[in-house]
């Protein structure tokens, strides 16, 4: 006697053996999966929260570089002043920073700390240091484009008026 096992459903035994040769249908491979207890609306929300904070960071970051970035061809200067035998710090003299045409490009003012900053265009700069209790002081700096110049001036005690006046009378006489 010949049956048509094609329309009888699976006894038992036969589904608990393996299916060879054939792939087991999704069903039976999604129960061999071990169960993810998951809550997919919390996974969501820590995702946006994690997208969001990341792209607010980035824009800070790109907004800030835009704003703070040093200009084009230009560069920063930042002398700071010494009293020449102490070493220390000295306050409220006067920087004036000229072309080496001697044309005064723009004076700072050294602040408690010594320091005076400015930004300028890269070339060539004189520096004349002033201060009451001090000679001036003459001295030259190079600036280039998006970097720092840092020059220590230490003052002297006493008048250095001749240190300027035969500077400028050697370019009376010469030329530049």
């Amino acid at each position: 006697m010949t049956t048509n096992l094609a329309n009888e459903p699976p006894t038992p035994a036969e589904a608990d053996r393996p299916v060879v040769g054939t792939l087991p249908n999704a069903r039976s491979l999604f129960e061999l999966m071990p169960r993810l207890n998951v809550n997919l609306s919390k996974f969501q929300t820590f995702l946006g929260l994690a997208g969001g904070t990341i792209s607010i960071v980035g824009a800070l970051l790109a907004v800030s570089n835009h704003f703070f970035a040093p200009a084009l061809g230009k560069g920063d200067l930042v002398a700071v002043i010494v009293d020449a035998k102490t070493e220390k710090a000295v306050s409220n003299a006067t920087v004036e920073i000229l072309t080496p045409n001697n044309a005064v490009v723009t004076t700072a003012s050294s602040g408690f700390f010594g320091k005076a900053n400015s930004t300028l265009a890269e070339g060539q700069y004189r520096l004349r240091v002033k201060h009451p209790k001090f000679g001036a002081e003459i001295r030259h700096v190079q600036i280039v484009s998006g970097q720092t110049a840092e020059i220590r001036i230490p003052l002297h005690s006493g008048a250095s008026a001749p240190l300027e006046a035969i500077s400028d009378g050697v370019k009376r006489l010469f030329g530049n």
